[in-house]
């Protein structure tokens, strides 16, 4: 009964440890989802792949496929189904099926981190791990080629980790665990030749010396590459545990939008010219407010919809200029202004004749359910990548921010690269309008102040008309800023009023952008005289705050001659919407490295033994070799030879442990500028920092070593190098005594910088090769 236990237990390592490789793919690549839906639904699908293979190993092998792929059917829709359901997308099972179908692939690739579980960003992964599940345990179960069957498990953990590339932390955990269970797998019998002795006992002598020899001379080649890899590739892997990843995201083209939505400035004259029809419908609710706040009041307040941000400006067209990323409901959340409330608002909103892909929503979205979204987080703005369609609704939840405005007065703007994209002004401003942009900014210092003064003018001096061409570039703002009043000039719609007064405000330093939205009660229908645009100003601690230059109701403008009197331009002609650049096609997909091909003859339990156990014991014996080498080579720098030349391998010593550290001395550098470098180094590992730029003072930094000799390691660094210079200035003159000093410093410092790095690469410190191909290139 015990034989039988044991047995069945040896039998179930194998498709366990095909199970475990395969889920390992979808615990590393969960790493850039929300929440642990996909690593569960990839983890049934291997176990589901697997065990479909071990309850039909009876089956003709040709009938395995159809049985696993019907079964990897049922499994896929559920998983697609419960995805759909928890993001509460509308449609059929059907309908969501074939979307994900279409889209999985690129929208998994251009979708917004953390990725949503959703239809079309679980179904590949799904797919993928019942695919790498079946083909492994069929190779591994059936035929009896374990290593073979480790391949689409190995080439599934290896997609993962490109595909989450520099957006998580490294898996050097799944990793181990990976080899770990791979080795278990290998390492366990699953089961012996009939008859239970030598398979090839029946064979005659001549046959049997055949055979035993080909399985050695393949055993012995096999070794042979594995030791070759292991010493060409090795050192090379292990130099780029450090690196970056490439991110695979930026292979692909994201959702891309019309003119009209790269610039929907343009829109605003359109919209003013039909202001009775009918965009959207809209709800808006605040549970954030008050109980005993007025519902009537709450009502009445006006609400800002955001359409669009235009941050970017060449003198002719604001453009939004966005990365859009395709997103779940749950929005990335961004670092609300420290001096600002913030208020939830929820809308329902409905579709009426609102056309291109811009999706309206109040600043700055958090969650939207009732739609597929694309989000730029830079700008916050929303698209809905497959276009906006009459009876859309959906439900987008904002959080409101309002700057405190007792604040304003005293607010500074930021300044600097970070805000280098809105404070950038195009080549070719009119002298006119430089002119006031600087007057405004002489007569007012603050930046709040300089910002008020300009909507005070803007308001003042000119009139909103609905039928005034469309055009922001700089003639057509010259124009409406200086133009005669009765020949066109000095009046516009809200395009032209936003437009000049970003403008000026960048010209007297203002960081600003322009946003086109709608502006209602927030209840009830949104129609095209709604429409306006706005400018908005940013402020340190307080976010972007809102500008209004268009004039109060019946107020009278005065003629801009009274307060500025600039060169009259001729009139431009309306502008025609530039064309945005065409998209750059996404480059050329590289097509995958077809698999080796498996190795040729009978494949028996005594090669799956041999050869895996001969694989260890070659790579045991490549470290033990290594590590002995290592020994060697300082135990001879260190001891043999006369004083000056142990003075030199010490020295020698340090500098191949800053190599190894990652932070090389050229052979240009004189003895103490190594040493400072080797303080600073020594600094910088135990702060944890591998940075060139840190301005850590060596002395002040506590030691992590627990000697007091590991503790003066550092500054003894500059006691070798006097050493060294004496050597090189006074050879013969070094004594015994001075070289055991030599030997004493370079160990200690080679201990303590050794102790301060990470345990797994202590672990390769130690058996390193590098030191001796440097030996052996330039011996001294």
């Amino acid at each position: 009964m015990v034989t039988v236990a044991v047995r069945v237990l040896r039998a179930a390592v194998l498709p366990l440890a095909l199970i475990g490789l395969t889920a390992l793919a979808g615990v590393v690549l969960g790493r850039v989802y929300a929440g642990g839906l996909l690593t569960w639904l990839v983890i049934g699908a291997a176990a589901g792949s697997v065990l479909v293979s071990v309850a039909a190993r009876r089956l003709p092998s040709w009938l395995v496929a159809p049985v696993s792929v019907a079964a990897m059917a049922g499994w896929t829709l559920w998983s697609l189904r419960l995805a759909a359901t928890r993001a509460e997308l509308p449609g059929g099972l059907l309908e969501v099926t074939a979307d994900a179908a279409r889209n999985g692939i690129p929208r998994l690739l251009t979708a917004m981190i953390p990725v949503e579980p959703t239809p079309d960003t679980v179904l590949v992964p799904v797919v993928a791990a019942w695919l790498a599940g079946l083909t492994g345990a069929e190779v591994a179960l059936r035929t009896g080629r374990v290593l073979l069957g480790y391949l689409p498990a190995a080439g599934l953990y290896a997609a993962a980790l490109y595909v989450v590339g520099p957006n998580a932390e490294p898996a050097v955990g799944s990793t181990l665990v990976f080899v770990a269970v791979a080795a278990l797998g290998l390492a366990t019998p699953t089961g012996t030749a009939p008859g239970g002795g030598d398979p090839t006992a029946d064979l005659t002598p001549r046959v049997r010396a055949a055979v035993r020899l080909r399985l050695a001379t393949s055993a012995a080649l096999g070794v042979a590459v594995v030791v070759g890899l292991v010493a060409v590739l090795g050192p090379v892997v292990a130099e780029q545990v450090d690196g970056r990843p490439v991110d695979p995201r930026r292979y692909v083209e994201p959702p891309q939008v019309q003119t009209l939505d790269e610039n929907p400035l343009i829109r605003i004259s359109g919209w003013a010219l039909h202001p009775e029809q009918k965009l959207l419908d809209v709800s808006t609710e605040r549970p954030d407010a008050p109980p005993e706040a007025d519902p009537a009041a709450d009502s009445a307040r006006s609400v800002r919809i955001r359409l669009a941000v235009l941050s970017d400006y060449d003198g002719v067209t604001w453009r939004v200029g966005a990365t859009y990323r395709n997103a779940g409901r749950i929005l990335p959340a961004a670092t609300a202004a420290q001096d600002s409330t913030v208020q939830t608002v929820r809308q329902q909103i409905s579709v009426a004749e609102l056309s291109g892909r811009l999706l309206p929503a109040v600043a700055t979205p958090r969650e939207v359910s009732g739609a597929r979204v694309a989000y730029d987080p830079a700008s916050g703005t929303l698209i809905r990548p497959e276009g906006l369609t009459p009876g859309l609704r959906y439900t987008v939840t904002s959080a409101e921010e309002r700057p405190d405005s007792n604040l304003l007065a005293t607010a500074n703007v930021p300044a600097g690269d970070e805000v280098a994209r809105v404070l950038r002004v195009a080549d070719g401003v009119p002298d006119p309008m430089r002119r006031l942009a600087t007057q405004l900014a002489e007569e007012n210092g603050a930046p709040y102040a300089r910002a008020s003064a300009i909507e005070q003018f803007l308001a003042e001096h000119y009139r909103v008309v609905a039928d005034a061409p469309s055009g922001h570039a700089y003639p057509n703002l010259g124009f409406f800023l200086f133009g005669p009043r009765n020949g066109g000039g000095q009046e516009g719609t809200s395009e032209q009023f936003a437009a000049a007064f970003a403008v000026l405000g960048r010209l007297s330093g203002l960081p600003t952008r322009v946003v086109v939205g709608f502006r209602t009660s927030g209840q009830g229908p949104v129609l095209a005289g709604d429409a306006y645009a706005w400018p908005e100003v940013l402020f340190d601690g307080l976010g972007w705050v809102a500008f209004d230059p268009l004039p109060r109701p019946n107020d009278e403008p005065r003629p801009v001659e009274e307060d500025f009197r600039p060169t009259p331009e001729d009139p431009p002609p309306s502008e025609a919407p530039a064309p945005t650049a065409e998209p750059s096609a996404s480059p050329e997909p590289v097509a995958a490295a077809d698999a080796p091909p498996g190795p040729d003859g009978v494949s028996t339990p005594v090669l799956v033994a041999g050869g895996s156990g001969g694989l260890l014991l070659v790579v045991g014996a490549l470290l033990l070799t290594l590590l002995a080498m290592r020994r060697s080579l300082t135990r001879g720098r260190l001891v043999r030879g006369d004083p000056g030349q142990r003075i030199a391998g010490a020295w020698r010593e340090v500098t191949d442990a800053l190599r190894l550290a990652g932070r090389p001395v050229g052979d240009d550098l004189a003895a103490t500028e190594v040493a400072g470098h080797a303080r600073q180094t020594l600094a910088d590992a135990r702060a944890g920092t591998t940075g060139d730029d840190t301005t850590a003072d060596p002395e002040a930094v506590a030691p992590t070593g627990g000697t007091a000799a590991a503790d003066a390691s550092s500054p003894a660094v500059d006691e070798l190098a006097a050493l060294l210079n004496q050597v090189g200035f006074a050879p013969g003159a070094a004594t015994p005594d001075q070289a055991a000093r030599a030997a004493e410093v370079a160990t200690a410092y080679v201990a303590t910088l050794r102790s301060a790095r990470p345990w797994w690469r202590r672990l390769i410190w130690s058996v390193h090769p590098t030191p001796l191909r440097r030996a052996r290139r330039s011996p001294r």
